[in-house]
């Protein structure tokens, strides 16, 4: 396990953006990641900023690497269900992907009646919604509650926030057509099984997470963007889950759902964006780190050298250029 002191010596080596002034024309940014579109691939660089409630806070230590090594361990365990985009992973924050026609909708499989957020079940539960994404939840759920069966809950992909959306009205909107979002719908329900077996051997709940597909040259469905990743999915503690909701108490919680609490209790709003002091960047970047372990059953390492991350990177992808 990464010591706090590690990771504090890194709080001023954070990667805040990769843009390289003699590939500004491929250059794109994203939340959380840079990306260079070169013809039939794309550059991902996963870069250390902390994203929660559609803002930008900051900056997490190591937080790049965890999210670009967790995503390729998922990406390895599910090739079996589907084909993913990556090609390659030439650095501890980059993957190269094959380029995809994306779907323009995010598919969400929710387990549990949980969240914060405006597009959250438990948010909408709580303020009375009943039918939400075209799921009938009955009457009576508490907060936490596992439902009877998994449930997606797609939303569109908005520039500044994601909007519920109901698969009906995905077909109706011409969005996806019925047949392909049928079988979004299977794929993404066999990845979260798969996702929920391999976390459950590690002491963990999958509670619920976010994919993105797309299709690829061949017209072949194509799960890209990441998986299983502390910024896409929420892990609970398993053994701890059953007593403390028995008491009303939150589940112990590996993702950035504490985080989310954390900015909650700060008073967040699109007038008053908290500032992120070091104990909460060291505590966020503890863990995604401990998810990883986790998750995984490996040691996360610490990638770090004399090299500056900006100059380490450009070395590690000119390649591709």
């Amino acid at each position: 396990m990464v010591s706090p002191e590690q990771i504090r010596s890194q709080l001023d080596n954070c990667l805040l953006d990769a843009k390289f002034d003699r590939w500004a024309n491929h250059y794109q940014k994203g939340k959380v990641r840079d990306m260079y579109v070169l013809g039939d691939k794309r550059i991902l660089i996963t870069t250390d900023r902390q994203s929660a409630f559609d803002h930008i806070l900051g900056a997490i230590p190591l937080k790049g690497q965890v999210l670009n090594r967790i995503a390729k361990y998922w990406f390895d365990q599910t090739v079996d269900i589907v084909p993913n985009a990556v090609i390659d992973v030439p650095d501890p924050n980059v993957t190269v992907a094959r380029e995809l026609d994306m779907l323009v909708v995010e598919i969400v499989v929710r387990r549990y009646l949980t969240g914060s957020t405006e597009t959250s079940a438990w948010t909408n539960y709580n303020n009375g919604v009943r039918r939400f994404c075209g799921n009938d939840l009955p009457d009576g759920m508490i907060k936490n509650q596992k439902f009877d069966a998994p449930i997606i809950t797609p939303t569109t992909k908005a520039e500044d926030h994601d909007e519920s959306i109901s698969a009906a009205e995905i077909v109706e909107h011409g969005l996806v057509d019925a047949d392909r979002w049928a079988e979004v719908e299977r794929v993404a329900l066999e990845l979260f099984a798969r996702g929920t077996e391999l976390a459950a051997q590690r002491g963990l709940i999958l509670v619920d997470t976010k994919y993105e597909m797309g299709i690829d040259p061949e017209g072949n469905l194509t799960i890209a963007d990441e998986v299983h990743t502390p910024d896409s999915s929420r892990f609970w503690i398993l053994d701890s889950y059953e007593d403390r909701h028995a008491k009303g108490e939150e589940p112990e919680s590996l993702d950035k759902e504490f985080l989310r609490l954390w900015l909650v209790d700060k008073g967040i709003s699109d007038d008053n964006i908290p500032e992120l002091d070091d104990d909460i960047r060291t505590q966020v970047s503890e863990r995604y780190i401990d998810l990883f372990e986790r998750v995984t059953g490996q040691s996360f390492d610490v990638v770090v050298d004399d090299t500056p991350i900006h100059e380490r990177i450009e070395k590690n992808i000119e390649q591709y250029f």
